[in-house]
């Protein structure tokens, strides 16, 4: 099975870009093992409708973005599959939330949509212009590393730390220029 990684935000927004600092951390802090399975870590962005050319090639799909629930504290996480979100969500978590929500109905449309499961986090700052994410979205996206990694276990996809960088220090080089 084809797996895409996929992290949502725009980094130059604080907690925004939580989704793409985490899928980036990730993908350099392990590395991944399977005898059924690929998978491919995807920067997101902010890109919404322009990702479908991307996603359609997948089987399966594992998006990191921001979150908003009913009753919800931040830093809070979620885990859940796009065919049920639950009835607290409400999707008002970030300034392009909407636009991946219907990116996905409209893939849904036209039957292209690869099955979709979501891991997100209730931001604090999304407004803001900085690399600098709060200190409840550094916590809380330890526990959607987690819930990621035990959900590939349960996939059949093996996994060996590699490195130790953290997510923040991910964040703050997200504007340098990698050659």
């Amino acid at each position: 099975m084809k797996i895409l990684v996929l992290g949502i935000g725009n980094v130059v927004c604080a907690d925004e870009g939580v989704g793409v600092h985490l899928c980036r951390t990730i993908e350099k802090n392990y590395k991944f093992t399977s005898d059924k399975h690929t998978l491919t870590f995807v920067d997101g962005g902010t890109l919404a409708e322009r990702l479908i050319p991307i996603i359609v090639e997948y089987d399966y799909m594992i998006m990191f973005d921001c979150v908003d629930a009913n009753d919800g504290e931040i830093g809070d996480v979620y885990f859940f599959d796009f065919e049920d979100v639950p009835n607290s969500i409400s999707w008002s978590g970030s300034a392009h939330e909407v636009e991946m929500l219907q990116t996905l109905m409209m893939m849904d449309m036209v039957g292209d949509r690869p099955k979709t499961k979501i891991i997100g986090i209730i931001p604090e700052v999304i407004s803001d212009t900085t690399l600098q994410m709060s200190k409840p979205v550094i916590k809380g996206s330890a526990l959607m590393e987690k819930t990621f990694l035990k959900h590939l276990q349960e996939l059949g996809i093996g996994y060996e730390k590699v490195n130790n960088l953290h997510i923040q220090d991910v964040a703050q080089s997200a504007c340098e220029r990698e050659f």
